[in-house]
């Protein structure tokens, strides 16, 4: 038999020594003076290791891992520090004075306290028998069998639930290392048992280990594979108490995770129940870039949940958005609440007053100057132009940002100033300044879209426009303005731009050049069909194009 005091011992031998100890480590905690009450919680916590010894010894994967061995080592030193702190107590006069020898009894009942969770947490939960499997294919693969067994990923993730905080923080840096080389093996051997000892870590008293738990959290959220389990198993509230008091480290990796995690509607809705909603804003306000452009991303998926947004609203996310637009460090966090304020102004009358009150317009306009103009900009614009005169609107210098983005825009953002367009062209002399600016070229091009979103928001603006009579010469000059709307005359009911497309070529229909046009690229045949649905205004363009081809006829004649 090896010798156990050497520390090399096998789990028998641990498991014979802590079975020796216990009976002197009793009978001296019952005899010892001073400290009574102290004493007595001792001695009724060392009456519960003999069971526990038993229910270990009992375990049909004893002595199959080095887990065993190590908490019954665990279990053999705090009874060897019972009896030798017993002996002191009995001598009559400890020498480390009173205080001290107080602060060693409550030490060792902590221990007494770790070494009853630690073996209930073998036997019960299913840990020992999680550890005792052997390692996953992938890292036998990779690694070859003798040495995935010394990887085995299930002994290291019971690890991070047992033992004292130092084996945790050596325990979380071989889980990072084994997430940052082999991430699918550890994802295959991840249980709900680890992830909640994962999660319990972020409340530990040591800064080190609640920094590295979130960060293993936040490899875990980032990698899309466990989002539930970790938010049923209680992630969201330390994560926040993280944002709102953690290390720098703390902060950056729980308000990226919460990014992550919030992309779900109802992990969002959570968050905000949880009161994630104002250490979000405040570390947009005090965060690095990394922090403030993670916490933003947080609050505008916050801002996609309708009940969310008036809590928002009310921990002044508008102002902090606007200076974000304004000041934000990183384009992503100005992209983030360029969205916030769009989601924010989609639907509630009172959000937009107070978007454009706090100068929203003035800074989302500045925002549009870049070279890439985004969709999320324009989109709050569009939002927000009704609550404003058009007067404004015109001397804040709207128009020359849509026709920026209608040319150098994505195709969404391109729909969103067409749809603006549509917003603010209300009085004849709108419509023609629109039309100086020389929005309608490029409002024609977007007929061709590729979407039918973007055929049928450019024809509604040109349906908008052509009223006006200098536009209306305007559109006839474009040659292919005839040809695209009459492609849009298409009777698909997928084709939602029809009624916009007759609108526009009655309007243009009193040209004979471009009825012959309407007429040679088939607008007639079109028509016949839109006429018996009903759509607006074809039956009249059929009758003028029909008069106009019968006149045509005549006149050959």
């Amino acid at each position: 038999m090896s010798d156990p005091v050497s520390g090399a011992g096998s789990a028998e031998d641990w498991l014979a020594r802590a079975q020796l100890l216990v009976p002197t480590a009793q009978e001296k905690a019952r005899a010892a003076t001073g400290f009574s009450g102290r004493w007595k919680a001792i001695v009724s916590k060392l009456e519960r290791i003999p069971p526990c010894l038993s229910d270990l010894a009992s375990h049909p994967c004893f002595a199959k891992n080095a887990l065993c061995r190590d908490q019954l080592q665990s279990v053999a030193d705090t009874l060897a520090e019972a009896i030798d702190l017993a002996d002191r107590c009995l001598s009559g006069d400890p020498p480390a004075g009173k205080l001290r020898t107080q602060s060693d009894l409550d030490a060792l009942s902590g221990k007494l306290d770790l070494n009853l969770r630690d073996c209930g947490l073998l036997v019960k939960t299913g840990v020992l028998g999680e550890a005792t499997m052997p390692p996953p294919p992938a890292a036998a693969a990779r690694y070859g069998e003798p040495v995935a067994v010394r990887l085995n990923l299930r002994e290291l993730l019971a690890r991070l639930q047992i033992g004292h905080a130092e084996a945790k923080h050596r325990a979380l840096d071989g889980l990072l290392e084994a997430m940052r080389d082999e991430e699918k093996s550890v994802m295959a051997v991840l249980g709900r048992s680890n992830i909640s000892g994962l999660i319990q870590l972020l409340t530990a008293t040591s800064p080190q280990i609640r920094e590295k738990a979130v960060t293993v959290i936040c490899l875990l959220a980032e990698s899309g594979n466990c989002e539930d389990l970790l938010v049923s198993e209680g992630v969201l509230p330390p994560l926040i108490r993280l944002v709102e008091s953690g290390s720098l480290v703390g902060r950056e990796k729980a308000a990226i995770s919460l990014q992550r995690l919030s992309m779900s509607v109802n992990t969002a809705r959570s968050i905000a129940g949880h009161g994630g909603i104002r250490p979000l804003i405040e570390l947009c306000q005090i965060g690095d870039s990394i922090s403030q452009t993670a916490a933003a991303g947080t609050l505008k998926n916050l801002s996609i949940v309708p009940e969310a947004r008036q809590g928002l609203a009310e921990e002044g996310v508008v102002r902090v958005m606007i200076n974000l637009l304004d000041c934000g460090i990183v384009l992503g966090s100005k992209e983030y609440a360029a969205e916030c304020l769009q989601n924010l102004t989609s639907s509630n009358d009172s959000l937009r007053r107070s978007v454009v009150s706090e100068g929203g317009i003035r800074s989302l306009l500045a925002y549009l100057d870049g070279p890439l103009p985004q969709e999320s900009a324009i989109g709050a614009l569009r939002n927000l132009v009704a609550s404003v005169s058009t007067d404004s609107l015109v001397s804040l210098g709207l128009l020359s940002r849509l026709v920026h983005v209608l040319k150098d825009g994505s195709l969404g953002a391109q729909e969103a100033a067409a749809a603006t367009i549509c917003k603010v062209s209300s009085s004849m002399d709108m419509k023609r300044l629109i039309g100086e600016f020389g929005c309608i070229p490029l409002l024609v091009k977007m007929l061709e879209g590729t979407t039918n979103g973007a055929r049928e928001v450019s024809a509604q603006a040109i349906a908008s426009l052509i009223s006006c009579r200098q536009n209306n010469r305007e559109v006839k000059k474009d040659e292919k303005c005839v040809p695209n709307l009459v492609q849009l005359l298409d009777a698909n009911p997928q084709n939602t731009a029809k009624k916009y497309a007759v609108s526009c070529l009655l309007s243009l229909s009193s040209s004979k050049k471009c009825k012959k046009m309407m007429i040679s690229y088939g607008a007639i045949g079109y028509l016949k069909k839109l006429s018996e649905m009903d759509v607006p205004g074809a039956k009249k363009l059929l009758e003028r194009l029909e008069r106009g081809r019968l006149r045509s006829l005549f006149s050959r004649k």
